[in-house]
């Protein structure tokens, strides 16, 4: 699969994990930054780099990093066809993706250890779309509000 990684200052060391986790699974991995936590930067700019490459199609998904994954969820949510779910345990990484069809995985790095976020990633990957017509109603409906504002 192919992947977008992308974090501010806050997340850099849990992105740089994650990154290196997902090539050794053998995933192509599209690392956005950012590349050094030194500068001064800003969640939303790397929120918006993730999303768009996942709504051009680049990727298949994404995951997105800052200190309480709170900032990077908002951001991305914001846009189009981003349905981006905050996940710092195994059932909300993979139910999110089973059930809501979530394509942003955002984590918090200051709130989730690395084990827990490494698990959290594979479930994240691993999981696919139930297909099940009680989810694809609900999608159908997720959808359906979004396309309403934006017509507005």
């Amino acid at each position: 699969m192919k992947i977008a990684v992308a974090a501010d200052h806050a997340g850099y060391g849990l992105k740089q994990i994650v990154v290196n986790d997902l090539h050794s699974a053998g995933h192509e991995v599209v690392d956005l930054g950012t590349h050094d936590p030194g500068q001064e930067d800003d969640y939303p700019d790397f929120a918006q780099l993730a999303c768009d490459a996942v709504r051009r199609g680049d990727v298949q998904r994404a995951v997105v990093v800052c200190g309480s994954g709170v900032g990077v969820c908002v951001a991305a949510n914001k846009f189009p066809g981003i349905r981006a779910g905050l996940c710092h345990d195994h059932y909300s990484a993979h139910q999110g993706v089973e059930h809501d069809d979530m394509n942003v995985l955002c984590l918090g790095a200051r709130i989730v250890g690395q084990e827990v976020a490494r698990e959290i990633v594979q479930t994240f990957i691993a999981a696919k779309f139930s297909e099940e017509a009680r989810h694809q109603r609900r999608l159908a409906k997720v959808r359906h509000l979004e396309e309403q504002f934006l017509k507005h």
